[in-house]
């Protein structure tokens, strides 16, 4: 998998990857409810244990993980352990995506503070052999308005690590021509553009988060395979797709590895990479993505080494960082 170049995951949501001995240890100490009070009795009411019948069958496993974000504590707390585990699993450097507003909710926190916890956590774990940024989310089921809510959180923690605004969440009911706007203020506030698209929506969906939003990534893309001049378009303007076949499994996006389309984005000259989306939920880590594509998906080594390649070259890391990221003396990965 390492191949003696930089290991990259691109699309891991922070709040999908809490571990479970976290929220037994937060449950205690806030006095929570849980349904089960051991590791192994937990695991299925928040990892997937079977196919879920669709996207939002898949996102109700975060339940659980929200109710233990009582305080920007334990915000905190998740942030660094995201990056103790990345280290854990070899990872040079991670991009994190979280929605503000989706961590808020259950205990009414503030958006915006619950932004500034996961920067401090990042500061935090600086000693860590592990590099990071950060993703602001718009959830899209919260509506446009909320959206602003999120955007502003993002724009103001921008030069503490938020590189990038995202949009995720319901595609099928809440489409990105709802967020046109906020993808054109972000633009202007310097920030990065990604978007899960083309997962619970097909190919148009892809074709308007590149077109209208400027999605310089997109997030899954799969569906992207059933129109051919979405692929030319993904192609002529080198968009990279962040591919989780696992996550798109348990989806109902695929309904089998061996369907996914990774190995046709490849064979396409696309600039496809692999990430876990929510280790926590599916259960894996960046390492089982990588012998997915090997054993399931029937990807050679030197596709996997290309997509690591891919990786680096699309994270949102400056010349320097990413010259410093490729540089002899950068964590070794053999």
């Amino acid at each position: 998998m390492r191949n003696h170049y930089p290991l990259v995951e691109l699309h891991r949501h922070l709040d999908g990857n809490i571990r479970l001995s976290t929220i037994l240890d937060l449950a205690r100490q806030y006095r929570l409810e849980l349904p089960e009070w051991t590791e192994e009795g937990l695991r299925p009411y928040v990892q997937v244990m079977t196919t879920e019948p669709d996207l939002l069958g898949f996102l109700a496993k975060f339940e659980l993980m929200r109710r233990i974000l009582v305080d920007y504590d334990a915000v905190r707390r998740i942030a660094r352990e995201n990056l103790e585990d990345a280290v854990a699993e070899g990872i040079d450097y991670i991009e994190l995506r979280f929605s503000p507003w989706f961590m808020a909710e259950t205990h009414d926190l503030d958006p915006l503070g619950v932004t500034e916890a996961i920067c401090d956590g990042l500061e935090e774990a600086a000693d860590l052999p592990v590099k990071a940024k950060l993703i602001g989310i718009i959830s899209r089921n919260y509506g446009p308005q909320i959206g602003h809510t999120e955007l502003q959180a993002a724009i103001r923690c921008r030069h503490r690590g938020v590189i990038a605004l995202d949009l995720a969440g319901d595609e099928a009911n809440y489409p990105g021509t709802l967020f046109v706007e906020h993808f054109q203020k972000a633009a202007e506030a310097g920030l990065h553009r990604v978007v899960h698209a083309g997962e619970a929506a097909g190919a148009d969906s892809v074709r308007q988060a590149v077109e209208e939003l400027g999605a310089e990534r997109i997030g899954h893309g799969v569906r992207a395979i059933e129109d051919e001049s979405t692929l030319d378009l993904l192609a002529q303007r080198g968009i990279t797709l962040e591919c989780c076949p696992t996550s798109n499994l348990q989806t109902s996006t695929v309904q089998s590895y061996r369907q996914h389309p990774l190995p046709r984005f490849l064979e396409r000259g696309l600039l496809a990479t692999l990430s876990t989306d929510d280790p926590s939920i599916s259960g894996i880590d960046l390492a089982h993505e990588y012998g997915i594509a090997q054993s399931e998906l029937g990807l050679s080594a030197t596709d996997l080494l290309r997509m690591q390649e891919n990786a680096v070259a699309a994270a949102f890391l400056s010349d320097d960082e990413r010259a410093a990221l490729l540089a002899p003396q950068a964590p070794s990965l053999s």
